[in-house]
């Protein structure tokens, strides 16, 4: 492991009476490093999905030769965020998750160049290689940075990030066709964005409290975890974190099942808006711009409702508010498969955004609730290797074939099917992670 990725040493604690002010101070430093930084890494991930239908028409592509060069993404994401999520859990996330980014940065720069789809596939799985080291760095500092009963809601506001930069990306994307006055131009001003965001994590972004002077969160807020651990502080082996917190977890195992499902609805929808809308709703690319903004946009507000849910109404469960959502988007789905109005499409994109990341959402915090914060980003790893691997390269082959063969209508019959096992699988951690009887002491004990 090359020494600048090591994690930072801790330092002398400083004074008592400056421990409050200075934790306050960086905490919101480092949480809005984390936030930007995460939406940066999307400005770079899904503006392939609006150059697609350019591609489509410039070289002639098929839509499964398309869903092919997203699923390499899809396939290296997934195994590169294992990967990376075990090797980060033993490096300073401030160095780690601005490496990825810069990375990813100068792999997009270098899209514009590519006309072939083994070139486009070769870059695309560079680009998802380096995209894995984005989330495993942003949850070790959300475990160090924010204590147990506060993670729901942080977590949510923080997820929202992706939600921002994808949102983003059609603004952007468009900005550079207009700026290079060729499609190119989707790849190069977010490549360029991003690596100056990059930079900036490296100035602003701190590793664990301690390394600044601070004690650590649970001591901080009084808020220790029921995850049983010797020492909290430890740095764990990579063999230990995956063998014993990870792999002999089958609650870990649950929800990385119930992760396939989810982000094959997830980029079933989202990948292929802008084609769908376009050849067959009669949307231009504007519009269909748009609507995959929306889909985003509307995220925000519901992953962030849904992350409170969790944390004041089920008292720390996530399976409850996860299944509530896959139902509700059943609905969105079908309204959007059938429906011919504009309106009612726009409101089916956006009610699917809005409930869909919820569980996204919440199998990213409950990987962290399961696993001690020193396994955090291998737990959340595992569960976005079956995400991705089992469910965003499906969303990408699979349904970029079912197309070609059979129509939408057989894709969406398949994304409907995925979000009946995704509430299955969610189902089976229903009681997991109760906290009731923890804040019923808590609040007699204040009383």
């Amino acid at each position: 492991m090359l020494e600048m990725f090591r994690p930072a040493p801790a330092i002398a604690r400083m004074a008592d009476d400056k421990i409050d002010g200075a934790y306050k101070r960086y905490r919101f430093q480092v949480f809005m490093s984390i936030f930007i930084g995460y939406a940066a890494y999307y400005f770079i991930r899904k503006n392939f999905n609006m150059a697609a239908p350019y591609l489509i028409d410039t070289y002639g592509y098929t839509k499964a030769q398309v869903g092919a060069v997203g699923s390499a993404l899809g396939l290296a994401y997934g195994i590169s965020k294992f990967i990376m999520g075990n090797i980060s859990d033993r490096c300073n996330p401030r160095y780690f998750m601005a490496a990825g980014l810069i990375l990813s940065g100068i792999v997009n720069l270098m899209f514009g160049f590519a006309s072939s789809i083994t070139m486009l596939c070769v870059l695309m799985f560079l680009n998802g290689w380096f995209q894995g080291m984005g989330w495993p760095p942003c949850g070790r500092t959300m475990t160090h940075w924010f204590s147990d009963k506060e993670r729901g809601v942080k977590m949510s506001i923080w997820n929202v990030a992706h939600n921002i930069g994808g949102a983003l990306v059609p603004t952007l994307a468009l900005a550079g066709l207009a700026m290079f006055s060729t499609w190119r131009g989707m790849f190069y001003f977010p490549a360029g964005l991003s690596i100056a965001i990059g930079i900036g994590i490296l100035i602003f972004m701190k590793d664990t409290p301690q390394s600044v002077g601070l004690p650590p969160i649970e001591e901080y807020k009084d808020d220790y975890p029921d995850v049983k651990v010797d020492d909290r502080e430890r740095e764990l082996s990579a063999k230990e974190i995956l063998v014993k917190y990870v792999l002999c977890n089958k609650y870990i195992w649950y929800i990385a099942i119930a992760n396939i499902f989810v982000y094959l609805v997830r980029y079933g929808i989202m990948d292929w808006i802008p084609v769908y809308l376009k050849e067959v709703k009669g949307f231009n690319i504007k519009e269909a711009g748009a609507a995959f903004a929306l889909f985003e946009w509307a995220a925000i507000p519901g992953t962030i409702i849904v992350g409170w849910l969790s944390d004041k109404i089920f008292h720390g469960r996530r399976a409850p508010m996860g299944v509530i959502c896959m139902l509700g988007v059943i609905a969105a789905v079908f309204t959007y498969w059938k429906s011919d109005s504009v309106m009612a499409i726009n409101i089916a994109v956006a009610s699917v955004g809005a409930l869909i990341y919820g569980p996204v959402m919440l199998i990213g915090v409950a990987a962290l609730d399961y696993v001690p914060k020193k396994a955090a980003g291998t737990a959340a790893g595992f569960t976005g290797l079956f995400g991705y691997v089992g469910g965003a390269v499906s969303a990408n082959i699979i349904i970029g074939a079912v197309v070609d063969s059979a129509g939408w209508d057989g894709a969406f019959k398949l994304i409907i099917g995925a979000c009946v096992l995704a509430v299955i699988f969610l189902g089976l951690t229903w009681n997991t992670h109760d906290r009731s009887k923890e804040e019923k002491k808590e609040a007699l004990a204040k009383a």
